[in-house]
């Protein structure tokens, strides 16, 4: 096994929400090896092998323990690695195939500057498991997008940010006429189609990856060439507003280097049809209050089958969404220009996601239901332009699943799994507590008040009724199962995704921590929808998790494993989880756990996906 060097940093003192005495204790021999996405001192740390102690004041072990979520790594594996088993065993008939898990890797250069977790590097972890075999290979390796290759010296291994990247800006570079704001990081979901693995970003084309080696194969041009012949385009209204995207583009599209069309990192699978379903926004939207969305399906070849494009009158942004049957599902969350921080985010004084503030203006939120296939009779009646309004106000995150279903008399019911958090706590600026005026993170952003538990995000279940015409007669928002805690990340079986599924999965909390009460997560949460019960596996005391992952090993739903990735702030350790789902809330709900060399411990990650029989050598 090769691989680079690496440099972990501790963070500085004192956090801006600790208490006082925390200033008083002593660096070197009790900090633990979290790394800072502040400036690092010019020389390596020596390695500090002793942890902060159990019984230490909770708002102190909070603190460093919330800063090794976001340790910088610059460790890379050129080849698989055979990961220790520190308890239980693989199962011997756990499917062979590949967990793949993307996330930023890196938030601090070696020049002084920091950049927000959204914009750190894409470090793609892969995780090889063989049943029969009962072992498991380790492969992780940066993704070589074009800003990683010019932001990282490949031969002093040096690091100098120069792309401010939309939730940062640079301390330690250039900011006033930098225009070099949208840095294409690949690090927010992945994918495998069609024999391809490609990891995805918010605003930008995805990177094609090579599955067995995880090197860069380079962007991949997935919907700039699309035919645009193959359907008509179905758009509103237009007006003054079109032509003041007209007179954006030039700015946007040549100044900053945009794209025209914004990819979402969100994809859907259609297992019924074998589809993979993407959807784009334009780039000029963002600054108006109008909203283009493009929908692309594609079969298993990657060739796309159908295009279909809707211009909605409000300003909207999305970052998931769902899809049935026969609609695509839009929870539009509302958003406004704001004059003054767009002043000062193109003056590189602020993010560029300052130029944008949430905008609470309505009581309710705005779901559109969007026609797959128009020609058919399910949505020919429905002025698809207005939204239904859910009796809530909600900043909707992540879409577990959606599905309808219809009765005898052709009234159709939609069910949609989802988290959203109000707006209120959802925050442009501190996403993850980083405070980009510091270069600190602070967990205390994240959490909050008891009282105010209801603001974090939670897991929701809408409910829409339709009669034959299309016409709501009834949309109601209630807690999934009426579970409260704060959680995120909802999965299914994907082999059930935009179909009627009985089971939930998703990260939730404990509560056990005094300063930590909802996130980072440290609980796996099952929902059964038939029964409404919820079952839980916690992973321990300052220990936490990240998105779970269903691996199906059957045809009947329920059948399969759960993958989940558990950072062990404690012993600053990462292991990679095997649960049985169907034991989920028992004493023997873990089957495995697969332990990550210490060097190469990896920061909190986004989004994975399971590939079967994709083996990485």
């Amino acid at each position: 096994m090769q691989a680079t060097s690496c440099h972990l940093i501790p963070s500085k003192f004192p956090s801006p929400k600790l208490p006082p005495h925390v200033d008083k204790l002593p660096i070197s021999g009790i900090v633990p090896r979290a790394v800072s996405i502040t400036a690092p001192p010019s020389q390596p740390p020596r390695q500090h092998k002793q942890v902060l102690p159990l019984d230490m004041d909770d708002t102190v072990t909070a603190f460093w323990d919330y800063q090794f979520l976001f340790m910088s790594q610059r460790s890379e594996t050129l080849d698989p690695i055979t990961l220790s088993v520190a308890e239980g065993a693989i199962p011997s008939d756990f499917p062979s195939g590949t967990y793949y898990l993307t996330g930023p890797g890196l938030f601090s250069d070696d020049h002084g500057s920091t950049v927000h977790p959204l914009d750190g590097h894409g470090y793609l972890r892969a995780f090889q498991i063989d049943g029969n075999k009962g072992e498991a290979k380790f492969m992780a390796r940066y993704i070589k997008t074009d800003a990683k290759v010019e932001e990282h010296d490949s031969a002093t291994d040096e690091w100098k940010f120069t792309h401010r990247g939309p939730f940062s800006v640079l301390k330690g570079g250039k900011k006033l006429g930098n225009t070099k704001v949208m840095k294409n990081v690949a690090n927010t979901s992945v994918l495998i189609w069609g024999g391809r693995l490609f990891c995805l970003w918010e605003g930008g084309q995805p990177y094609e990856i090579d599955p067995s080696t995880l090197d860069t194969i380079g962007r991949f041009d997935l919907i700039d060439g699309c035919d645009l012949s193959l359907n008509p385009e179905i758009k509103g209204v237009g007006g003054f507003w079109d032509l003041a995207a007209e007179m954006l583009k030039p700015i946007l599209y040549g100044v900053f280097n945009m794209p025209p069309k914004r990819l979402l990192s969100h994809y859907k699978i259609d297992s019924q049809r074998n589809r993979l379903l993407i959807m784009s926004c334009n780039a000029e939207d963002m600054l108006l209050p109008q909203s283009n969305f493009t929908f692309y399906e594609f079969d298993s070849n990657l060739k796309m089958l159908q295009k279909k494009e809707f211009n909605i009158p409000d300003h909207l942004m999305i970052h998931d969404w769902a899809f049935t049957e026969n609609y695509y599902i839009l929870f539009g969350n509302r958003i406004k220009l704001d004059i003054a921080g767009s002043m000062t985010a193109v003056c590189g004084l602020s993010p560029m996601i300052s130029a944008l503030s949430l905008n609470p203006n309505k009581p309710t939120s705005p779901i559109y239901l969007l026609p797959r296939f128009p020609t058919e009779s399910t949505n020919a009646n429905r002025d698809w332009k207005v939204p239904i309004e859910a009796p809530s106000q909600m900043w909707v995150l992540h879409c577990g699943n959606a599905f309808e279903e219809k009765d005898r008399n052709g009234n159709v019911d939609i069910q949609i799994q989802a988290s959203g958090c109000s707006y209120q706590w959802f925050n442009f600026q501190k996403m993850f507590g980083y405070d980009w005026k510091t270069g600190k993170l602070d967990p205390s952003m994240m959490n909050v008040k008891e009282k105010e538990k209801k603001l974090v995000t939670h897991l929701v279940q809408v409910s829409i009724q339709l009669d034959t015409s299309g016409n709501c007669q009834k949309c109601g928002v209630k807690p999934l199962n009426k579970w409260d805690k704060s959680s995120d990340f909802p999965v299914i079986n994907q082999n059930f995704s935009g179909s009627k599924n009985s089971y939930v999965y998703a990260a939730t909390t404990s509560g056990s921590r005094q300063s930590l009460q909802h996130f980072p997560f440290d609980t796996v949460v099952k929902l059964n929808t038939v029964d409404e019960s919820v079952s839980t596996w916690s992973v321990g005391n300052r220990r936490f998790i990240g998105e779970p992952i269903f691996v199906p090993k059957g045809t009947e739903e329920g059948e399969g494993y759960l993958l989940v990735v558990e950072y062990a702030v404690s012993t600053q350790r990462c292991y990679l989880v095997i649960l049985d789902p169907k034991r989920i809330g028992m004493a023997n709900a873990l089957l495995a756990k697969l332990e990550v060399p210490r060097h190469l411990n990896f920061p909190l990650g986004f989004h994975g996906f399971w590939a079967d029989s994709n083996p990485l050598n």
